[in-house]
């Protein structure tokens, strides 16, 4: 298994799914736990993932039926409440939802895409089948963008995408980090979660420890840690490998299907 790309967000989801329920504020927690497992920020990534490589024409269509078979697969991964009466309703119309579920479940858009254009149609195209509220694709563009971004040496550009296209201000929260950290709460929204998450990544992927720190830094913010955890360690391992310890400890966490479907991923990326 490869040790950057979407593993990245597996990971941070795993490492988060503890302290999405026991909060801390403490960056210096544990890792793993006996609790910590995937969540369904894994399984609608892989579910992405899949979609990506499985379908040439990217259609809306399929992604659903694809999201509606890994909700009927894994039914019990912790689904927020609109998003698991639409996977148990079958519904094929999108909910108007502006939450950080968009964002969660995209890092495979940023390391498919072959173009900058590509990969901010293709979040489009993930975030609308559920998340069609304006702000919902704003959330998943973003993140792919610093992904698709950072593969491409162009980390210089990331800022002002956020700022005038996303209304993410980088700047602003640089300056009022500490206070933000403090004062942070739980938020499943993306527009007060994502970029919090993205920070977590930028401020720590220059570290030779970047991503542990990335996932730390998430994590510790005390809010929904293991989505923001999922997003900022997807951003993280764009340009910073998974040490072997955390991906072997999450490999094992995860069933021989999802690791299927990242390998599968992989493959197809380095084609």
């Amino acid at each position: 298994m490869e040790n950057k790309g979407i593993i990245g967000a597996v990971c941070g989801d795993i490492i988060g799914s503890f302290y999405e329920f026991h909060k801390t504020k403490d960056m210096d927690f544990k890792l793993f736990t006996p609790y910590s497992k995937f969540t369904d920020d894994t399984v609608m990534t892989c579910a992405v993932a899949e979609w990506l490589v499985d379908d040439p024409k990217h259609s809306h269509e399929e992604l659903v039926k694809i999201m509606h078979r890994y909700g009927e697969e894994y039914p019990h991964s912790g689904y927020g409440g609109m998003f698991k009466r639409w996977l148990e309703n079958k519904c094929t119309e999108p909910y108007n939802s502006f939450g950080n579920g968009s964002a969660m479940r995209v890092s495979p858009v940023g390391f498919y895409a072959k173009t900058f254009e590509e990969a901010l149609q293709l979040a489009k195209i993930s975030a609308e089948v559920t998340h069609s509220h304006p702000e919902g694709i704003i959330g998943a563009q973003a993140v792919a963008a610093c992904i698709f971004l950072l593969r491409n040496n162009e980390q210089h550009k990331i800022e002002d995408y956020l700022k005038d296209y996303c209304n993410y201000d980088m700047d602003q929260i640089r300056k009022n980090w500490e206070t933000i950290r403090r004062k942070y709460f739980f938020d499943v929204t993306c527009q007060g979660s994502v970029p919090e998450a993205i920070y977590c990544a930028l401020k720590n992927m220059g570290f030779p420890d970047g991503y542990e720190r990335t996932v730390r830094e998430a994590v510790s913010l005390g809010g929904d840690a293991d989505t923001q955890a999922a997003i900022a360690g997807g951003i993280a391992a764009a340009v910073c490998e998974v040490p072997d310890d955390i991906l072997n400890e999450c490999l094992g966490r995860l069933d021989s299907q999802l690791v299927d479907v990242i390998e599968r991923f992989n493959e197809s990326c380095n084609q």
